[in-house]
């Protein structure tokens, strides 16, 4: 039974249409890897200040360290996921054709993981020494 405090509109209740259920998920997963990205922002700004003058072959040692490797990755990763996401909702506002809203975020999602995917290939080299 319905009560007359309904949030949804007539039309809504009629088709049963009704929230995706997704909105939740994409804020936490984004206020999550905000939280990471200030962590993980100060540990890189760390190491790039303790690359500060350092010599070629001293800088590649620190950045081909395991813990240091990882620590980047995961920036990397933490920082391309945010992108994505909070591009994605300034496109789902401001964009209002269906078609092209779409494209955009299909775009959007290239252009992430391509970022994320070389940045990722830079660290991996550095660390494995190629």
């Amino acid at each position: 039974m319905l009560s007359n405090s309904s949030m949804r509109t007539p039309l809504a209740r009629v088709r049963g249409l009704g929230s995706a259920k997704s909105g939740t998920g994409h804020f936490w997963l984004q206020r999550v890897t905000a939280v990471a990205n200030v962590i993980l922002t100060v540990i890189f700004l760390g190491v790039v200040i303790c690359l500060v003058g350092k010599p070629y072959p001293a800088a590649i040692a620190i950045l081909a360290h395991p813990l240091v490797a990882i620590l980047m990755l995961l920036f990397i990763i933490s920082g391309c996921i945010h992108m994505r996401l909070g591009m994605q909702v300034i496109i789902e506002d401001y964009i209002h054709g269906e078609g092209l809203k779409i494209l955009a975020v299909m775009a959007n999602t290239f252009f992430a993981i391509a970022i994320g995917a070389a940045c990722a290939f830079a660290v991996l080299k550095l660390s494995f020494g190629g």
